[in-house]
């Protein structure tokens, strides 16, 4: 027994120090280039981000209330020196996230670069400061928090970049990562192909379908077969992929996340999806000038690739009010994100739109199998003017939530949408009818069962009225917070005080209604006077695995019902940037630097007391008892019946002590 104590407390010695441990995934170094520059001279500090694999570093060229951690450098008391123009970071990648934060932010992988603009203005001149930064990680979904000093000085030993002491003092700091962003080369492929559905779509619309006999005729009466009806596609497609290739140009990166976040472009798009969506209702058509059209037809008389070529133009500009409205929504979806998105949307749409006119014009016989024209295109092009009509308000809504214009909270947008897919469903089962429909008849079966199908839907929806979290659309919906209304979903038993003000409550909330804390040692004397145990969550507003923690698992009834009856719980905000009073500040023992913010304060005291730096970062305490946590702490774990499991045995420990 002896032997097998010792081996155990051998094994534990040795592992511990891998379940607790500070994760360092970006590194960071500094130089000036040039390294001698003279008085007068411009110079540029060069800081270099060494970023692990797996691994990702948020950028400092979005918006800072989006909701991730905006990588900052602040300068120190200059000397010798003067600031021209901000940071500037080097070519990051961008991304477009609707799920988390409904706008775009920029990154890096494997490495980045940020370069700062100074002139020199004296002989002795020294760079103090401090960056800040997080790295999120793909692979176990955590986001760390990477700062630290630097110092450059015109004396040879002050130079270096950082010396081996003062990296032991400050081993860079950072915070586990949330659900990190998905790759942007798979963010691309999932567009590609709601690309690509869009384009079938158009092919189903009324002012397509009865092109593809115009296309059989043309090429008939063509010499060349199956070489120029090869050509017919790929000049299908070209015209599509240029008009991507000019928003690429002009609403690149760097327009990204005004698209996504300034009011005055979504409210725009709302406005073209609301005209597109009537349009397809039947109110009007969207046609282009008759002598553009008619001009073009013309030359494509001409034959050979020439004329093939505007034959092709042809078919775009006579079927553009069907396809103007679907190709434009693809392109103000791709201008929210990475400058190629509107290339590769464009690329999708046009594949599946041209595919099938050049099988027709090498196979004039498929012809004859198709479906007549009829009734059932309108329908088509009437559930596109509902659905358009729908996207619609997700761009007003997310002006709305921006700007706090409190004018489409939860509620309001839910209802909206029980409204229109209400109507939808009442077309498609034929109680109602639009102006171009035709004589009504017996329901088909496809188009029953999407009836069906969509009633679905709008059953799914109503309880989001009061207060269910309708997690499937969580990307879509605003968020649940901006409800008024939630039933019973938000009652706990846990009341922090009497009178419910809290420390820092006027500012930090947490989720699903659940009252607690956000000061450790208020919840702890608290926690201590009502006899229970305290849950700490480690968590960050730029952390993604937090929110989806909250929304996946801490929603779940078993999980919501033990936070509220069996926890005092703390939320420790670890990238809060709230500066504390001058008399709140202290120097670290951990980096020996001075924190003065809120969420510096709380990332100081998870490292210190806990060993770790990560956010999600779950401990459950004996607030009567200053040991260790009473079971081992848990990071992210989309798994509900885990972390159940992790509540449990924190109650169990607290009855045993």
């Amino acid at each position: 027994m002896k032997y097998k104590l010792l081996i155990l407390s051998l094994f534990l010695f040795l592992v511990s120090p891998v379940l607790a441990q500070k994760l360092v995934p970006a590194k960071w170094s500094w130089t000036l280039e040039p390294a001698k520059p003279s008085v007068g001279q411009e110079a540029e500090i060069v800081f270099q981000v060494k970023i692990e694999k797996g691994w990702y570093l948020y950028s400092s060229d979005f918006d800072k209330d989006l909701g991730p951690v905006v990588t900052t450098v602040t300068i120190k008391n200059p000397v010798g020196f003067e600031l021209l123009g901000g940071l500037k970071a080097i070519n990051p990648h961008s991304k477009f996230d609707k799920e988390i934060w409904n706008g775009t932010y920029t990154y890096f992988t494997e490495k980045g670069e940020f370069r700062q603009k100074i002139k020199i203005t004296a002989e002795n001149w020294k760079i103090e400061g401090l960056y800040d930064s997080q790295a999120c990680s793909n692979e176990s979904g955590l986001c760390v928090p990477v700062k630290g000093p630097f110092v450059i000085a015109s004396s040879a030993a002050a130079s270096d970049v950082i010396t081996d002491e003062a990296k032991k003092k400050n081993p860079e700091l950072s915070i586990e990562a949330t659900a990190s962003p998905v790759a942007p080369s798979e963010s691309l492929w999932q567009f590609f192909w709601i690309a690509m559905g869009a384009g079938l779509l158009a092919l189903l619309t009324p002012c397509v379908y009865p092109l593809i006999p115009m296309t059989v005729s043309f090429f008939t009466k063509q010499k060349g077969g199956k070489g120029l009806a090869f050509l017919y596609g790929s000049f299908i497609v070209l015209i599509y992929v240029f008009f991507g290739t000019l928003l690429a140009f002009f609403a690149g990166a760097s327009f990204a996340n005004f698209l996504s976040t300034h009011w005055i472009p979504n409210l725009l798009f709302f406005g073209i999806f609301i005209f597109f969506g009537i349009s397809f209702l039947g109110a009007f058509e969207i046609v282009l000038p008759s002598g553009m059209v008619n001009s073009v037809d013309a030359k494509s008389d001409k034959g050979g690739i020439i004329g093939v070529f505007f034959m092709a133009f042809t078919l775009v500009l006579v079927s553009f009010s069907c396809t103007g409205p679907l190709a434009g929504s693809i392109l103000i979806a791709a201008s929210q994100g990475a400058f190629v998105k509107p290339i590769i949307g464009m690329l999708g749409f046009s594949l599946a739109f041209a595919i099938p006119f050049t099988l027709f014009a090498i196979f004039p016989g498929f012809m004859q199998k198709l479906p007549k024209s009829g009734n059932w295109m309108n329908e088509v092009k009437v559930v596109l003017g509902f659905l358009e009509i729908a996207l619609a308000f997700k761009f007003l809504s997310v002006a709305d939530q921006v700007y706090h214009w409190h004018l489409l909270d939860r509620e309001i947008f839910l209802a909206i949408w029980i409204a229109i897919f209400g109507a939808l469903t009442l077309y498609l089962f034929g109680k109602i009818s639009l102006p171009h429909d035709g004589p009504s008849g017996k329901l088909s079966i496809p188009r029953t069962l999407f009836a069906t199908a969509i009633l679905a839907f709008v059953v799914y929806l109503i309880p989001g009225m009061f207060g269910a979290p309708l997690k499937g659309l969580s990307g879509w919906l605003p968020p649940l917070s901006s409800q008024d209304f939630k039933g019973n979903s938000g009652e706990v038993t846990v009341k922090p005080g009497s009178t419910g003000v809290v420390k820092y409550g006027d500012f930090l909330e947490l989720p699903l209604g659940l009252t607690g804390f956000f000061d450790y040692q208020e919840a702890k004397a608290y926690a201590v006077q009502v006899g229970k145990p305290l849950f700490i969550d480690f968590t960050g507003h730029g952390c993604v695995n937090c929110r989806k923690m909250e929304e996946y698992v801490w929603s779940d009834p078993k999980v919501l019902k033990r936070l509220q009856e069996e926890y005092v719980i703390v939320a420790l905000y670890c990238d809060d940037k709230t500066e504390l009073p001058s008399d709140q500040w202290y120097v670290s023992k951990v980096d020996g630097q001075e924190k003065k913010t809120l969420g510096d304060q709380n990332l100081d005291f998870q490292i210190s007391r806990f060993n770790s730096n990560a956010q999600p970062h779950y401990v459950l305490l004996d607030p009567r008892k200053e040991g260790e946590p009473m079971v081992t702490p848990v990071a992210f774990d989309a798994n509900v019946d885990h972390f159940v499991e992790f509540l449990d045995k924190g109650v169990r420990q607290y009855k045993m002590n």
